[in-house]
Parts: structure tokens; sequence; C-alpha cells
């Protein structure tokens, strides 16, 4: 058991903020690819999915060359003190940027799986996109983002090229369990390097273990709820009728008063001639005396 746990601590504190952020950024991805029509869409797929098929290196090289001191964003980073080359927060910054095709992928499944015809519905009854996204669209694609969300823990948890090259190894500061495991190969610690193995492993199993089984609790309770009786609305029909504005009658007998047909007059049916010939009959039998 090494020590020093701070690799752990590090790799939990980084690998946390980057699934936040591949997160909502992915999500926000997500819903703006599904609805979006306009010219270089496979550019744009390409250009999100491109860290997740690119190796390590070039990745982290080319976030070193975007936030290093010669990059375009380096003036606005002195501007507002903020350094992200050599610091835990490039660790978040690479963890985030490999995780994110992890998380933009699998939301953008999970919205395609839902019914068009329940958004379409939505719109036509009034409702606002954003509601259709937050009472919709964003509760029926959970298991898909909580998939997401656990596949780009594993990858930032696991992230160490880019790292690598964007925050360097700094014992204490910026390393963590990948490279320690690492490190701890090329000195010959090799029983520090299956510690840490296990421990990445462990962290990684439990992440997993714990989503798939509030997945298989929230499916169990689903399909606890469907498989309960119906019950009858036991509210009165008066009261319904109160409440809706209707005249208070009977089931089955409230009248539109705009319908022409039920306000109309209703014809007097008369008799047939067998009917006449029988209360004819019934007349003359009541007059006859006892």
């Amino acid at each position: 058991m090494p020590s020093d746990l701070t690799p752990l601590w590090i790799s939990l504190k980084v690998a946390g903020l980057a699934t936040v952020f591949a997160f909502f950024i992915g999500i926000a991805a997500a819903y703006w690819m599904l609805g979006y029509r306009g010219p270089g869409k496979s550019v744009l797929e390409g250009v999100f999915v491109a860290p997740l098929v690119l190796p390590p290196t070039v990745v982290g090289f080319l976030l070193l060359m975007l936030f290093g001191r010669s990059g375009p964003l380096a003036p606005l980073l002195q501007a507002l003190g903020v350094r992200v080359i050599f610091t835990w927060y490039g660790a978040v910054l690479s963890a985030t940027v490999v995780a994110f095709p992890l998380m933009y992928r699998t939301a953008l499944g999970a919205f395609e799986q839902v019914d068009i015809t329940l958004l379409q519905v939505a719109r036509t009854l009034g409702a606002r996109e954003w509601r259709i996204f937050w009472r919709i669209l964003l509760p029926l694609s959970v298991p898909g983002l909580l998939a997401g969300m656990t596949l780009s823990f594993a990858r930032a948890l696991g992230e160490f090229g880019a790292t690598l090259m964007v925050a360097g190894n700094i014992p204490g500061r910026t390393q963590t369990m990948p490279m320690a495991i690492y490190f701890a190969v090329q000195a010959g610690a090799m029983g520090q390097a299956w510690t840490w193995v296990l421990m990445i492993m462990v962290v990684s199993l439990s992440g997993i273990l714990a989503a798939n089984a509030w997945q298989a609790r929230r499916q169990g309770l689903g399909k606890t709820e469907n498989q309960k009786p119906k019950t009858e609305d036991s509210a009165p029909v008066g009261q319904l009728a109160q409440e809706h504005g209707l005249p208070n009658a009977p089931y089955g007998s409230l009248q539109n008063p705009k319908s022409p047909i039920q306000n109309s007059p209703r014809p007097t049916p008369s008799p047939s001639p067998e009917g006449n010939r029988t209360i004819h009959n019934s007349l003359a039998t009541s007059h006859q005396p006892y």
C-alpha cells in the first residue's frame, strides 16, 4: 500500500470534474446536432468525435499549442491570470476533451431513440422547446445519459497521453494514477505499480456496477408501476362537470349548448297503424261492463 495516496485523490478530482464538464457540453452538442440540418453536419460530427480516434499524444499536442504561452488563447489566459499548462487544470482540460466524444455520441444516440411523435405533439400543443427538452426528451434519455457518464468517467480516469503532455507528471500536483503506474514501472517498483493498477480497476468497476445497479433498480420500479391495477376515477360526474363549466347532468346526457343537433327540438314520433289499432282495442276493452 503506497504511503502517499495523492495520485488517487488527484485522479478522482480530475475525472469527476471532467465528467461533469463532458456531461453538460456533450448534452448541449448532442441536442444541437439532433435538430441541425445545415451544411457541414458531417464535418462537425467528425470534429466532435476526433478526440476519440486520434492518438492521445496528438490531442495533447494540439491542446499544448492552443493553450501554451505562444498559443492563440495565451493573451486571454494571461489577462485572466489563469495558467493551464503544467497544472491540474490542464489535467481536467485534457480529460474533458478525450471524454467528450463518448458522452456526445451516447447522448445523441439516446435522443434519437426517443419517439419523435411525442416531440411533435408537444410542439403542436404549444409547448416551448426548453419545456419539451426538460419534460420529455431528457427524462426519456436518462438510461443512455447515465451510460455516457459512466463511460466518460472511466475514460477520464484512465487518461494518460494527453494529460502527460498538457499537465506533466508533477508528484503531488498533477500525477494521476495512470502516470504513477507508468513511472513506477520505469523505476522497477512493480509492487507499487500493481497497487495502483488494482486501485484504478476497483474505482472503474465500482462506478460501472453502481450505474448498472441504479439502472436495474429503475427498470424494476417501472415494471412494478406497470403491473399495478388501474383504478377508475372516483370523482363524481357532477364535480367534473362543474370544474369544466358544464351543466350538472347525469353522465351521458351532457349537451353542448353550441350544438345545433342537440339543441334542435326533437320531433314527436307518429304512431304506426298497428299501434293505433292496439290502443283502440285497449280502450274498447276498458269500457266493457264487468
